[in-house]
């Protein structure tokens, strides 16, 4: 089964989603990758506001290529979510509820998902092309000296995601390892 959501995420759908649910996600998300996620957090240390609200906010890992004529925008995949792990306490405290990403998390983040209750979605590496057919719109929003890794808003329409790591401390990775290892002996 296949669970719908729409942005920005309410504390009602974060409690409803576990590790291993396929979903898709409809609304704005927020691009950030490591340059934008350092920026965000020095701002932060020096009592400077954010470019947007995080309140119930995803933010979307990756550097969007830029599009060609008649496209809303380039090749589009998941960078490694664990890039970011040192980043993510700060956002989180301001509302932060979801990221997406590829690969695992820290054992460090996924404490703070439990403690701040939000989720860590897993997007397909190594099908840029393919996502960015879900993005309808993309605009700059922030950093836009950063090139690839400004911040954007993108609006998105059935964005296809696997729930990797939920607020109960589920996570697919750990599961997979553990079914894998029961098979192999």
């Amino acid at each position: 089964m296949v669970k719908r959501i729409t942005t920005p995420l309410s504390e009602e759908v974060v409690r409803s989603l576990r590790a291993g649910d396929r979903v898709l996600i409809t609304g704005y998300l927020y691009t950030a990758r490591d340059a934008a996620h350092k920026r965000m957090v020095e701002s932060l240390r020096k009592g400077e506001k954010l470019p947007f609200d995080l309140r119930g906010q995803i933010i979307y890992y990756v550097g969007p290529t830029p599009p060609k004529p008649g496209q809303v925008i380039g090749s589009a995949g998941p960078t490694t979510a664990s890039r970011m792990d040192r980043y993510v306490e700060p956002l989180l405290q301001l509302g932060l509820k979801g990221m997406i990403g590829k690969g695992n998390r820290s054992p460090e983040v996924r404490e703070l998902l439990k403690k701040y209750r939000a989720v860590y979605f897993a997007a397909v590496g190594g099908v840029a092309t393919l996502l960015r057919r879900y993005i309808k719109s993309s605009e700059l929003i922030a950093y836009e000296d950063l090139g690839t890794e400004a911040i954007r808003r993108l609006y998105v329409e059935d964005f296809p995601v696997i729930v990797a790591n939920d607020i109960y401390g589920g996570d697919i990775f750990e599961e997979g390892k553990k079914k894998y290892a029961r098979r192999a002996s």
